[in-house]
């Protein structure tokens, strides 16, 4: 219990410290009416860049639920899937992971934009450029399908390579970042923190950075979603929800010591030091520039593209995309 308790104090602390989010949230609610369930469910993953879903808690309480789960991810089974599948309510993960998911059918509603840029694509010095990867090991984890096989194919379509016959991806259980250093793969696609380890150790440099190279940077990598029906049966909680997210990724600008703090006291990351840089260089702060519909079209059209969609991106945007709550929210909290 006393563990329990020291959480709550310190998210506490992170909302007052992020009072400035919180400016005008009363008035809104109040014109809402009220709340349909005051239950909400997320996974549990490890993972830097999705620290909004964390910081969050306490002001979702804030916004009236008293049922805040977070559900531990089904072994084997991708946060996604648990969302279509309705073992859990709203969740932040890549776009491209939704695109997916939305054209496989699955009964998932996007509603709006996290933040833009947390992967960068390693390679050796010899490498200057995604053509340059033409012939050349790629590491993609396990199988294909996963979350960097799917960007970098992305990046491969964007510059008229074929991702199915222009790259020898490599598939291993061990860490693609482990391969890259040991010099048994040329490339691979890194997410917070083994870009911060990478620099840090001088090991690879940097061809594709999210944060700053066009087109990845006008776009964003993690999205929030919800499963369909939680959306249709309770639309005043789904919007206090998707405001407490936003409102926490304001505080991951405003307040990143703590947040990192946060994520390595919860077990979501291991080193501070990384943590606290991986913060500081995700531009949070941009979820209310980029146009999530943007988003959604380009990376359905490259995927679409590599031959991993069927469906084009006006029938995805139509099929798995809602974004009046996020225009809601991006009036209130223009300030």
């Amino acid at each position: 219990m006393q563990i329990i308790q020291n959480r709550r104090h310190f998210l506490a602390g992170l909302t007052t410290l992020g009072a400035a989010v919180l400016v005008g949230a009363q008035g809104a609610s109040s014109e809402e009416g009220p709340l349909e369930t005051t239950t909400v469910r997320f996974t549990k993953s490890p993972g830097i860049c999705i620290a909004p879903q964390y910081v969050a808690e306490e002001l979702i309480r804030a916004e009236g639920f008293t049922d805040f789960q977070f559900v531990n991810a089904t072994a084997g089974l991708a946060s996604t899937a648990m969302l279509s599948r309705g073992e859990v309510d709203i969740l932040i993960d890549f776009g491209t992971a939704f695109v997916i998911s939305i054209d496989h059918g699955a009964p998932i509603r996007v509603l709006s934009g996290v933040h833009v840029g947390c992967y960068e694509l390693f390679a050796h010095e010899d490498i200057k450029s995604v053509l340059d990867l033409k012939g050349k090991r790629v590491g993609v984890g396990q199988n294909l399908g996963s979350d960097a096989h799917v960007f970098v194919s992305a990046m491969m379509t964007n510059v008229g390579l074929d991702p199915l016959n222009d790259i020898n991806w490599v598939f291993s259980e061990d860490r693609p970042m482990k391969l890259f250093a040991e010099g048994k793969i040329e490339a691979f696609l890194s997410f917070p923190p083994e870009a911060q380890e990478l620099r840090a150790r001088n090991i690879g440099h940097v061809i594709v950075n999210s944060i700053l190279d066009r087109p990845w940077s006008q776009y964003y990598c993690c999205m929030l979603a919800a499963n369909a029906t939680y959306v249709e049966k309770y639309p005043v909680a789904t919007k206090r929800v998707v405001r407490a997210i936003l409102k926490a990724a304001d505080i991951c600008v405003s307040n990143p010591e703590r947040v990192a703090r946060l994520l390595v006291d919860d077990g979501y990351a291991e080193q501070y030091d990384y943590a606290l840089q991986s913060l500081r260089e995700i531009p949070y702060a941009r979820w209310r520039e980029n146009d999530p519909e943007d988003t959604i079209r380009f990376f359905s059209l490259r995927l679409h593209e590599a031959g991993m969609l069927k469906s084009s991106p006006q029938k995805i945007i139509a099929d798995g995309t809602d974004w009046r709550i996020f225009n809601e929210i991006k009036r209130e909290l223009k300030t």
